[in-house]
């Protein structure tokens, strides 16, 4: 996400702060903001309007055309010649238009150093020019409290201290990596710690269809077994047509038992038959895999919350997809308040390039994410690293 901001600071920091002819005489100055957020919290879009640089320009475009003529009627006189006025406003636009764009392409770093330039930065500078990297976090996907949180602290390391201008670039990426570091929570080792455990575990599987939740159950019971650790999978999806099949190759592949019972079977005894499974011959995991319906169905939640009092599980993961954005954000959220999450995978990681999500789910929900989705293999589940999402991110 911070990978294409990153790349404008150098353009940014190479640009000269150009005075504007306009300013000489007189200074306009008109802001144009709009808040993003809705009921639920959820960012929405919106690119700040730049009326102020828009109504210089349309002021200075009618000076130039007066101008413009003035002077082909003075050249004309002088020439005997009719002299195209048109064209020389033409000419004047474009000389105009280009002392104006490199405000523009100064960008969040570029107005942060000419605002130092002063002295100490205040809050009011601060979030002022703090709007332009609040809209690319939120057009990445990255959740309003994210946002908030990134805002005090940079306004924390950089408000009304002492910053030299050539140190600009450097403090600001510094307390980005900062933010990004304590929003980010990993999770333990789940199978070093299994490896430690005595008797059996239960282990709760959440999240919608097409989140890539029971491919990455599957790929967990692989991981188990490679390292010597008994499981056994328990199909408890009897919801979704072919869910059962589906489970039940993934078993045959990895090489482990299932537990399954028919379609329209109550999802909590299925559940009990998988626990009882277990304990009975000595298996040390039980991996569950449940419904995925939507995640607004009224259903779904309460069918959760009784799969929750019969199974006891002893940790409830959240599965989502990293590339979904906000609504992904909601959906933990919403799994979160309802069953109560002990920590987060999230899948598609290798071909998110936003990563939005990835920062914003463990904020929303204060859990941990213990495993990334990499890829389509059994062996693609990777142990969540913060470093690794630095480099992601362009911040290491």
């Amino acid at each position: 996400m911070f990978k294409s901001l990153r790349e404008k600071i150098g353009t940014w920091f190479k640009k000269e702060v150009v005075e504007d002819i306009v300013e000489k005489d007189k200074k306009v100055k008109v802001e144009a903001k709009k808040k993003v957020k809705d009921e639920k919290g959820k960012a929405k879009k919106e690119k700040i309007k730049k009326a102020d640089k828009e109504e210089k320009i349309e002021k200075k475009k009618e000076e130039s055309k007066t101008i413009g003529k003035i002077k082909g009627k003075v050249e004309e006189e002088e020439n005997g010649g009719a002299v195209d006025a048109e064209e020389k406003l033409a000419e004047d636009f474009e000389e105009i238009k280009e002392e104006f764009e490199p405000e523009e392409k100064e960008g969040f770093f570029g107005r942060l150093k000419k605002k130092l330039s002063a002295g100490v930065l205040t809050q009011e500078q601060f979030d002022d020019v703090f709007e332009e990297l609040e809209m690319v976090l939120l057009e990445n996907n990255v959740a309003l409290e994210v946002v908030d949180k990134i805002h005090d602290s940079l306004s924390e390391d950089l408000v009304n201290i002492s910053v030299k201008k050539s140190e600009i670039e450097k403090t600001v990426l510094e307390s980005l990596r900062e933010s990004v570091l304590g929003i980010l929570k990993e999770g333990e080792d789940l199978v070093k710690m299994l490896e430690k455990r005595l008797g059996t575990y239960v282990v709760l599987f959440f999240g919608i269809n097409g989140s890539g939740k029971t491919t990455s159950v599957a790929k967990f019971a692989s991981m188990l077994k490679v390292r010597g650790i008994s499981c056994v999978l328990v199909a408890a999806d009897t919801f979704r047509a072919a869910s059962i099949e589906q489970l039940s190759e993934h078993a045959e592949k990895v090489g482990v038992p299932i537990v399954k019972g028919s379609y329209g079977a109550d999802p909590a005894s299925v559940v009990f038959d998988g626990i009882n499974y277990a304990k009975k011959n000595k298996i040390k995991v039980v991996l569950i895999d449940t419904a995925g319906r939507m995640y607004t169905h009224g259903n779904l939640m309460r069918e959760m919350e009784k799969i929750v009092r019969v199974a006891k599980p002893d940790l409830k993961i959240f599965v989502g997809e990293s590339i979904t954005g906000n609504d992904g954000i909601e959906q933990a959220r919403a799994f979160n308040e309802s069953v109560g999450l002990d920590g987060i995978i999230l899948t598609k990681a290798d071909v998110d390039e936003k990563a939005g999500t990835i920062l914003s789910v463990s904020l929303v929900t204060g859990k941990p994410i213990y495993y990334l989705g990499v890829g389509q293999s059994y062996n693609d589940l990777k142990v969540f690293k913060k470093e690794d999402v630095l480099k992601g991110l362009g911040l290491d």
